[in-house]
């Protein structure tokens, strides 16, 4: 078995793929059913949260110690996972939308899948890769709860509710991106 087999299987790739395929059938259901209509970015968020909380899953491996001791440059296969994890959520999500209505734009969702993987990587980073999912639920919460965006703290609360271009959206997925990817490929998942 080659490495990558054993990367994926020890990482819980399968398992995590079908809960993305699960999440985004059931938006699908749900967006056919008038589920928010087209303008409404909630139902999209939601599957694409969903996603990152089901990639985040295998942030951290099976065994910490060994994955420390492997004589394996971490560094860029941490930060690959991590952009490819955000990449198959967004495209799950855009799959769905070709199939059926569009629900959200291409930017929105783009945008939104690379800050939520950005916060699970973060997660794990902090927490370790059993909880690497409490950030992206914890602000898709925030964001769901919070009042209407009319102050620039509300607006970065609720970045991904807002409509894609929106700088203070904009600027925090990416923030949150390149600072959790960093962090994780740098550090690693927590013990």
């Amino acid at each position: 078995m080659r490495w990558l087999m054993l990367y994926a299987r020890s990482r819980q790739v399968p398992e995590s793929l079908a809960a993305l395929v699960i999440s985004a059938a059931a938006v699908r259901a749900l967006g056919q059913d008038g589920g928010g209509g087209s303008g409404d970015p909630r139902l999209p968020v939601l599957v694409l949260a969903t996603g990152a909380i089901a990639a985040s899953i295998g942030l951290g491996g099976q065994d910490l110690a060994l994955d420390r001791t492997a004589a394996i440059r971490w560094v860029p296969r941490r930060a690959a996972h991590v952009l490819l994890a955000g990449a198959v959520v967004a495209a799950a999500l855009l799959t769905v939308q070709v199939l059926g209505e569009p629900m959200a734009a291409t930017a929105l969702v783009v945008r939104d899948s690379a800050g939520l993987m950005g916060l699970a990587a973060l997660g794990a980073a902090l927490s370790g890769g059993q909880y690497a999912w409490t950030l992206p639920f914890a602000w898709l919460s925030l964001s769901f709860l919070a009042p209407p965006a009319t102050s620039t703290p509300l607006r970065v609360a609720t970045w991904m509710l807002l409509p894609p271009g929106t700088a203070a959206g904009t600027w925090t997925a990416l923030a949150l991106a390149v600072t959790g990817t960093a962090a994780y490929a740098v550090a690693g998942p927590r013990r």
